[in-house]
């Protein structure tokens, strides 16, 4: 039964093993790269994953997880599938600006389906639209379930950022162009720094502040380095586990029907419910840190919104005006 978690240390071992050439991986054995640390959320619930389809084939169909970026950083997690370099990986939409642009509508600021924001309901919804939506954008790959961050709040070093002016020229960590758009309106400076270099960012001054969901403070360390975190949330990130079509085509039919039975929106429910779990985990991990957790009172909220709201119509139109369903799509979401 193959589920294992590869590390950098195990592969340098591998390549010495076998003299520097590659592993050959056995058909059954799907190859799964992601860029998020070997316990963050995503590798637990591959791992999981993984587990289930090993025990319902009888050991026949197996994952290998390649964490930390290992074979790819996060732009190039979507085309390490289409090119075969693996099997199966964890796409940030946001890494890639305009590439999934009706996707991003998903993490829009302060938009959500009716129900709530919270992950296990945006998750599924999004998972449930794929099909009709979304799988033009993710073309030569079968989107295996969706993923929505709960919104991801400011962690910041050395200033208050309830006050909205004390955001104004100061430098925070974004993923994609709707967080882009979100800082520059609040008058900071957008920087693009990878996850995995947060942490050191902060602490060495590169940025004062970054942008994640309480459960990623975890394995990004960012107790140490934060001040404070601003709630609620504003922005969702959207992320897509794929599989190539040329992965699923080599299966046997009974292991394509195993792939189906065990993805889905139930998958993406059942993910989200474990991302809303470590947002409670996350928060008492940086009030434990001694972080300040400081939330905007009603009136700044409602300001926030007023402001945020262009950015929501000029994010659809501009889909709608690439002949993609932007109102459509974003209408269907947050019915």
């Amino acid at each position: 039964m193959k589920i294992r978690v590869i590390t950098t240390a195990a592969l340098v071992c591998a390549s010495t093993l076998f003299g520097g050439t590659s592993i050959a991986i056995a058909a059954e054995t799907l190859k799964i790269s992601t860029f998020t640390p070997p316990k963050h959320a995503f590798n637990r619930m591959l791992m999981s994953w993984g587990e289930e389809l090993a025990e319902k084939s009888a050991g026949e169909l197996n994952v290998e997880i390649f964490p930390a970026g290992q074979l790819g950083p996060p732009p190039r997690q979507f085309d390490l599938v289409r090119s075969g370099a693996a099997d199966i990986s964890v796409v940030l939409h946001g890494a890639t600006p305009g590439r999934f642009a009706v996707t991003e509508l998903a993490g829009l600021p302060l938009s959500a389906p009716s129900g709530g924001n919270e992950s296990t309901l945006m998750s599924k919804r999004l998972t449930e639209l794929a099909p009709e939506f979304l799988a033009a954008e993710h073309e030569g790959t079968r989107i295996l379930w969706m993923a929505v961050t709960p919104p991801l709040k400011m962690h910041v070093k050395g200033f208050d950022p309830s006050v909205l002016d004390n955001i104004r020229g100061k430098r925070i960590r974004y993923a994609g162009q709707i967080w882009q758009q979100i800082i520059e309106e609040l008058g900071g400076s957008p920087v693009p720094v990878p996850p995995s270099q947060t942490a050191d960012a902060m602490g060495k001054g590169v940025v004062d502040g970054a942008t994640f969901p309480f459960e990623a403070t975890i394995p990004f360390d960012l107790a140490p380095v934060s001040d404070y975190t601003l709630t609620p949330g504003i922005a969702s990130a959207t992320f897509a586990v794929v599989m190539s079509d040329s992965a699923y085509a080599r299966l046997s039919d009974e292991h394509k029907a195993l792939i189906d039975q065990t993805t889905g929106p139930e998958r993406a429910a059942t993910f989200g419910a474990l991302w809303d779990a470590g947002e409670s985990h996350g928060q008492d991990y940086m009030e434990k840190g001694g972080v300040n957790i400081v939330e905007l009172d009603d009136d700044t909220l409602t300001e926030l919104a007023t402001r945020l709201a262009p950015i929501v119509d000029k994010m659809v139109s501009s889909v709608d005006e690439a002949d993609k369903p932007g109102t459509a799509f974003f209408e269907a979401y947050t019915k």
